[in-house]
C-alpha cells in the first residue's frame, strides 16, 4: 500500500499545484480576454477598412493625402511656435508709405497708357464692346 498512497499522494499535490497555478492566473485571465477582444476587433476594422478601399481607391489615397497634408501643416505650426515666430509675435522691419498717383483730370481711367518705349496701348477690356451692346445690357 506504499507505492498506492505514494501516488495518491502525488496525485494530491499536482492536483494543488495545478489548482494554484490557476489561481494566481485568475487575475491575468481577464487582460488576457480583454486584450483578445481589442484584437478581434483590430482584425475586423482591418478587414472592412480593406474592403472599403478595393472598392473605392481613390477615395482613398485622397483620404491618404488629406491626413498628409494634416500632419505637415501641424508639424509647421509646431516648429514655428518651437522657433518663436507663432501667433502673435512681431516681426521687425522698416516700411515707408506710398502716396497714390493723382486721377487724370477727367476724373475717370484712362482707355490708352503709355508703354516704357513711349507707344500707347488699348487696355484689355475697356473698348472692346460698342456703347450699344453696353446700354442695352444694362436696361434689363
Amino acid at each position: 500500500m506504499n507505492r498506492l498512497d505514494s501516488l495518491s499522494e502525488r496525485a494530491l499535490d499536482l492536483a494543488g499545484h495545478a489548482g494554484d497555478s490557476l489561481r494566481s492566473l485568475a487575475p491575468k485571465a481577464s487582460t488576457l480576454l480583454n486584450s483578445g477582444m481589442k484584437l478581434g476587433a483590430a482584425r475586423a476594422g482591418a478587414r472592412a477598412g480593406l474592403a472599403v478601399v478595393r472598392r473605392n481607391p481613390v477615395i482613398a489615397v485622397a483620404t491618404l493625402a488629406g491626413a498628409g497634408l494634416l500632419w505637415y501643416a501641424a508639424r509647421r505650426r509646431a516648429q514655428r511656435a518651437e522657433n518663436g515666430n507663432g501667433e502673435g509675435e512681431t516681426i521687425e522691419g522698416s516700411a515707408r508709405r506710398i502716396e497714390t498717383r493723382s486721377a487724370d483730370k477727367s476724373g475717370g481711367r484712362s482707355a490708352s497708357r503709355r508703354n516704357s518705349s513711349g507707344t500707347t496701348t488699348r487696355r484689355s477690356g475697356s473698348g472692346s464692346r460698342s456703347r450699344a451692346t453696353r446700354e442695352s445690357r444694362t436696361q434689363h
